[in-house]
């Protein structure tokens, strides 16, 4: 396993990583979700990714009854916070009322008493950004979060939060988290040099569209299939990607890939991204994308993708 700098901070994590989202405490059942996670653990992954909006903190519980069979040094622990996770007028967004109450939710969950990074989980409008840095940077000086971070932000926001931290003499934001993969570049012009500038580094979700590049919908869409059971893939599900997708394949075959193993790689092959989170809903899936982050992508090799995905 390749483990890269988070941005300029002295923390590494994982290339390849393992997120919660949509899966564990939700669709994928305790058992099966704690065989995949021991799986990455053991294979080399030291970065595991949630929220507390994953599963309404159920997903914070499954990974931390197993976290606790490992030493807690070994692992770089994230969750988020942002969303509503009550009727409750103040549980959710980022005030620092939220962001205080939802620390000590999210680490009584996972049965630590600290957090290795701590998202932001969007923007919220409605705080004033001073009053949202101002409480991460606090919690930084606490010792309940090591790093904190920004996920989905835009490039504006996440100079705003430096700079409000550097007048206030507070903790910089250390990494944004935002969708990133072949189909979904918006990233590349704003985001990425803003996060190099200021030294964040990037760990980014979706890095497989949702499953559109594992290539399993290129005969159509399997029954059961998130494709066929949800709208997650209503905009991204169509004949102009599946073409796309299908020359894809015929690469990752040549080069003895799969289909994952080339759109994993191909995201690594950013040195501003410091980690791509996988999902996972058997330990299979696990080992495969593993493998992506061993994968060196030549110049001509990219030079083709590139022609495609244009």
């Amino acid at each position: 396993m390749e483990y890269r700098r988070l941005g300029k901070a002295g923390m590494r994590v994982s290339a390849v990583s393992l997120g919660a989202w949509l899966t564990y405490g939700g669709s994928v059942e305790s058992d099966m979700a704690a065989q995949c996670l021991r799986a990455a653990i053991d294979n080399g992954i030291n970065f595991i990714d949630v929220a507390d909006a994953y599963a309404y903190g159920e997903a914070e519980r499954v990974v931390g009854a197993v976290i606790r069979d490992y030493k807690r040094s070994d692992l770089v622990l994230s969750s988020k916070l942002f969303w509503p996770m009550s009727s409750n007028v103040n549980d959710q967004g980022l005030s620092r009322k939220h962001i205080m109450e939802s620390i000590d939710k999210s680490l009584r969950h996972f049965g630590t008493d600290y957090l290795d990074i701590y998202f932001c989980h969007r923007f919220d409008p409605n705080t004033p950004l001073e009053e949202t840095v101002r409480a991460m940077s606090d919690l930084v000086q606490a010792g309940k979060v090591l790093y904190w971070g920004t996920s989905v932000w835009e490039a504006d926001q996440i100079e705003q939060a430096v700079s409000i931290a550097k007048q206030y003499n507070g903790y910089l934001p250390q990494v944004e988290q935002p969708r990133y993969n072949m189909l979904d570049r918006h990233i590349e012009p704003a985001i990425i040099p803003t996060c190099e500038q200021h030294g964040l580094g990037l760990t980014v979700w979706s890095p497989l569209a949702q499953g559109l590049l594992t290539g399993k919908y290129n005969a159509g869409v399997p029954e059961g299939s998130r494709g066929a059971t949800t709208k997650w893939l209503d905009r991204e599900l169509n004949d102009t990607n599946l073409q796309k997708i299908r020359q894809l394949t015929a690469i990752a075959e040549e080069l003895e890939l799969t289909t994952s193993q080339l759109a994993l790689a191909w995201v690594l092959r950013l040195p501003q991204i410091s980690s791509v989170i996988t999902g996972a809903t058997k330990p299979e899936h696990v080992l495969d994308n593993i493998k992506a982050g061993e994968v060196q992508l030549s110049a001509d090799v990219q030079a083709q993708i590139e022609a495609i995905l244009a």
